[in-house]
């Protein structure tokens, strides 16, 4: 089999240039005189967006008719691997039977503001969670032979000028709230592409930034597949592929290579440089030759079960006040236009072409409901009728149920939204409905955090998120007890967007956001704050009930170099089937640093009958107990105790056991006269270095000359004080100074 070196080795440089750019919309040139293919390249994540026509990025034009599955937003509320990797094979199967080599995605954003518009695209607020998610897909989709490329690589956390804005962020934001997710997909999901975003990182933009294509995403993450930009996100080809990039899209005329060769020649761009570029590429056409099959046949009816069932995996049961399950035969009003045409997944690149989307009316069938539209759900103004009519129903019901939510205009790819809240027709639909009937049930749709002013007056809220084109079949499963609720926020409701913590910096000015929360996003913050909210990350009720014993360590002390051991017992003490979401935190009782008050760092989701009992074992390593140092510029763990906490959601810990932690990295930095005594102090050297300069000298601030309970105060002004200040009280000459520096810096 020839080699991707053979084959460049016969390349010109004419030859290497094209094939860093595409030949159109969907695909790479084709270098016929080698017999190379060109190979095709599609929108996803949540199902196949494949253009045979003319193409565009936004969904603008008609695609092939398929099936669509719950958004990432969705997905990752379900905090089950498994079912995102049915998910993936089941794209894969699909893309190989439609012959396309690579699917874009999925999205591993960060939701830094529930106002992202795009957020039904990105799965969580938690880089861990989004992490595990990202790479079950991955796996799952590339073992069926096709290539995942995850996006948006990085920080591109807003709609509001993605194409040209720049993201300011500090490195150890970036490395553990922004970068993880990617990590993962790379390291755990071997994702063979990566996509850049538009957006600029702290000055530099993505398509064209060397410390994230080749410094992180190459060097210290070991990447071996291909970089390809966002469609239209090259600024300088040249300097992108200096910089790491390999193939720009789309293609076209215009895309000619001409400014590559260009800079070979000028010697502004090393013909090396385009050799691995060109070479990347090259290796992704032959691997997509060699990975095609030609006997995938779809079954689109097993295709739209598997969108059912992950449906009904993803559903968050937000309030119940015991009315669900309902009974078959109870008479129940089903009320919103959205209980026939379910809004069901997003707009924007993603939009799949269904040819029907199944409603909770038109799944309902065998049972005694009425309907009645109750709003126009292309108006904010209710209609005086259709409230009335609603409101007579529900009158004469044992149940209403209120189908509401997001309409297409209040989120989409290339707009971020103005505020949380659904319309105000439905507001007031709600408001009267819960007045005529206390047994109402509200089934909300949408891609991202809503208000819900009417939450106190309900007796029930189930959040369907977008859920694919089955969505309304699924709601009936959950809403008769067919299926018992299992999903879990991936992100915190917050009770408005004042409390979010990017308010006051999103989306930024002229094009400038600066990330000025630093790690504190989602749940860290809220949590740091002590922050009533309405829901916190990782919650989620079920109809049966669940308790947590036995919570067992296979240590009592660990260095940073081990491994832990945790296992827990999940016992099934209500009258229903279902399945639990065991999630396992970490909180540091001791730090120097700023940290959050937990962190999510395991999950598990597993399915127990009434009385049934199981155990749960996790496996955590450094990086639960690490942050990010930017000192050594490393994940690095500090020394002492921390808890392994067991929960529902970030803020009900069932259990919790403690664990000794020793840092084994040493955190060395360059000591300067304005360098604290307390930082000082955390040097290797320090301690004993600044002993030996001292000696047995006593302090002169102590509560016998500044006060009587100022002795902690003055050792804390002690610490804060630069090393250099010992010379200008006295307590140490120029000299011991400088011998001082000398000796911790070696």
């Amino acid at each position: 089999m020839v080699t991707t070196d053979e084959i460049l080795s016969q390349l010109s440089l004419e030859e290497k240039a094209a094939l860093c750019s595409g030949r159109d919309f969907w695909k790479t040139k084709s270098i016929d005189r080698l017999g190379i293919e060109s190979a095709m390249m599609c929108d996803g994540p949540h199902g196949l967006r494949k253009q045979e026509g003319e193409g565009d990025h936004l969904g603008i034009h008609e695609s092939i008719e398929t099936v669509c599955y719950p958004s990432a937003s969705a997905l990752a509320s379900s905090f089950d691997r498994d079912i995102v990797a049915e998910l993936g094979e089941a794209l894969g199967q699909e893309c190989q039977a439609e012959h396309v080599a690579m699917l874009l995605g999925p999205g591993l954003n960060i939701k830094r503001s529930p106002l992202c518009g795009r957020n039904f695209e990105y799965f969580s607020e938690d880089p861990y969670l989004a992490g595990e998610m990202g790479a079950a897909y991955v796996k799952a989709l590339q073992s069926r032979g096709v290539a995942a490329c995850v996006k948006h690589f990085a920080c591109n956390n807003q709609e509001t000028m993605r194409m040209a804005g720049n993201s300011v962020v500090d490195e150890r934001t970036l490395h553990e709230i922004y970068l993880p997710a990617f990590e993962a997909a790379v390291k755990k999901g071997k994702t063979r592409s990566v996509m850049c975003a538009y957006n600029a990182v702290n000055g530099s933009f993505c398509a064209e930034n060397k410390t994230l294509l080749t410094d992180i995403l190459r060097s210290s993450w070991g990447f071996e597949g291909f970089v390809v930009t966002d469609w239209g996100a090259v600024k300088n080809r040249a300097a992108g592929v200096a910089a790491g990039l390999d193939l720009e899209m789309p293609g076209g005329p215009n895309a000619t290579g001409d400014e590559l060769i260009r800079a070979v020649r000028e010697g502004a761009l090393s013909e090396a440089a385009l050799d691995r570029a060109a070479g990347n590429v090259l290796k992704f056409i032959m691997d997509a030759k060699e990975s095609r099959t030609s006997s995938e046949r779809l079954d689109r009816n097993a295709c739209r079960a598997l969108s059912r069932k992950i449906c009904t995996e993803c559903a968050v049961l937000l309030k119940n006040r015991g009315i669900l399950p309902l009974n078959r035969l109870q008479k129940v009003a089903f009320i919103g236009e959205l209980a026939i045409t379910p809004r069901y997944q997003g707009a924007g690149s993603s939009h799949i072409n269904v040819p029907h989307a199944v409603g909770a009316v038109e799944a309902s069938a065998g049972r005694s409901i009425s309907f009645s539209h109750g709003y126009d759900i292309r108006s904010e103004a209710s209609d005086p009728a259709l409230l009335a009519e609603a409101v007579d129903a529900a009158k004469n019901a044992e149940v209403a149920v209120i189908f509401a939510g997001l309409p297409d205009s209040y989120e989409s790819e290339g707009a971020d939204r103005e505020s949380l809240g659904i319309p105000a027709n439905q507001n007031e639909l709600i408001r009267a409905v819960s007045m005529a009937n206390p047994n109402t049930v509200v089934v909300l749709h949408g891609g991202s955090v809503m208000e819900l002013p009417w939450l106190d007056a309900v007796g029930a809220v189930l959040l369907m998120h977008l859920g694919g084109e089955q969505v309304g079949a699924a709601a009936i499963e959950l809403l008769y007890g067919e299926r018992t609720p299992s999903g879990h926020l991936s992100e915190t409701w917050p009770i408005r967007l004042q409390d979010n913590p990017s308010y006051l910096t999103f989306p930024g000015e002229e094009g400038v956001v600066t990330y000025a929360e630093g790690i504190f996003v989602g749940y860290r913050y809220y949590d740091k704050k002590e922050m009533p909210v309405a829901f916190p990350f990782g919650y989620g009720l079920s109809y049966t009930d669940f308790t947590y014993s036995n919570l067992r360590l296979d240590r009592e002390k660990m260095t940073d170099k081990d491994s832990l051991t945790v296992t827990v017992d999940v016992t099934n003490v209500g009258r229903y089937d279902g399945k639990v979401v065991i999630q396992l935190y970490v909180r540091n009782a001791e730090c120097t640093v700023r940290r959050p008050i937990r962190e999510l760092r395991e999950f598990a989701k597993i399915a127990l009958a009434p009385g049934e009992t199981r155990t749960v074992t996790f496996a955590l390593d450094k990086r639960a107990f690490a942050y990010y140092e930017p000192k050594v510029h490393d994940f690095f763990v500090e020394s002492g105790e921390f808890f392994i906490e067991i929960g529902s959601d970030c803020r009900t810990i069932a259990l919790a056991a403690p664990i000794q932690v020793k840092g084994t990295t040493e955190i060395r930095f360059a000591v300067t006269e304005t360098t604290t005594i307390g930082q000082l102090l955390k040097h290797p050297k320090g301690t004993s270095a600044i002993q030996n300069i001292l000696g047995g000298a006593k302090s002169t601030a102590t509560s016998a000359n500044m006060g009587e309970g100022t002795e902690q105060a003055a050792r804390k002004m002690m610490l804060e004080m630069p090393i250099g200040s010992l010379v200008s009280y006295g307590r140490i000459s120029r000299e011991q100074l400088t011998e001082l520096i000398a000796a911790v810096n070696g």
